[in-house]
């Protein structure tokens, strides 16, 4: 079904003698998307989140309404022609982060019972042993039990940096370890939703706008505010190094 907003936006940029080249320069969107776009061949788009922002940032440049021009696009497009990997990546987003909070507690819940049945087991020995009343040996048994059971309890700090993410807005995230594994797998989240913390020696990261809070170790990342995709890849002390298209994650 054509929807009509290619044709508007190719209109409006006509009417103002503005070149695809110059759209390009000032949106930092690509000349093949910007002529997808005008053409509604919507398939040629990297989908359905990307192309809302591609809308309402190139409506923008030209002084036209994007919110509306976007509202038309999803009712005239994606009411008929769905993403799938839309519909996947939003169950997915409700599913797999409870299962993760799920097996976490289970592993801790594990150490703790062993920490546990040690400690016992160091004190209730001592006390069994000898017949006199007196127990010369329990209070050098138990000062010397303290030691063992601290270097169980205490962890050494992890080598690394650590991730988390926060939706300001609607926003499609990717998110890779340092062996590539994916640990967002092209998730759609919702405003106010969140991923993490992960832990990894480095990090590649791609998101679809602007709309995130990254938090590295605790420190807030400096995010631009732009509707256009952008990504980083984070190295093993926290630094961000900001990654060309070619270079971003997909998660595809």
């Amino acid at each position: 079904m054509d929807s009509g907003v290619g044709t508007i936006l190719r209109q409006a940029r006509n009417r103002r003698k503005v070149e695809l080249s110059e759209v390009e320069a000032a949106t930092r969107i690509r000349l093949r998307y910007l002529r997808a776009i005008e053409d509604e061949e919507w398939d040629v788009l990297p989908g359905g989140f990307y192309i809302r922002g591609f809308i309402r940032t190139y409506a923008s440049f030209l002084g036209l309404d994007g919110e509306r021009l976007v509202a038309d696009y999803r009712r005239e497009v994606e009411r008929w022609h769905r993403d799938p990997t839309e519909g996947a990546q939003v169950q997915a987003a409700g599913k797999d982060p409870s299962q993760r909070r799920l097996r976490v507690p289970t592993g801790g819940l594990i150490v703790v019972a062993v920490i546990a049945v040690a400690v016992i087991a160091i004190v209730a020995i001592p006390s069994g042993g000898g017949g006199g009343g007196k127990s010369p040996a329990s209070p050098d048994s138990h000062s010397a039990s303290k030691p063992e059971v601290q270097s169980k309890v205490v962890a050494k700090p992890r080598p690394g940096v650590s991730v988390r993410l926060t939706a300001s807005a609607e926003v499609w995230v990717c998110v890779l370890n340092g062996g590539g594994k994916e640990l967002v797998d092209g998730l759609i989240l919702e405003a106010g939703g969140e991923e993490g913390p992960f832990h990894s020696g480095s990090f590649t990261v791609s998101f679809g706008n602007g709309e995130v809070t990254m938090l590295i170790d605790g420190r807030e990342a400096e995010i631009p505010e732009t509707s256009s995709p952008i990504g980083y890849a984070i190295d093993s002390s926290g630094h961000l190094t900001e990654l060309d298209e070619a270079e971003r994650p997909s998660c595809a």
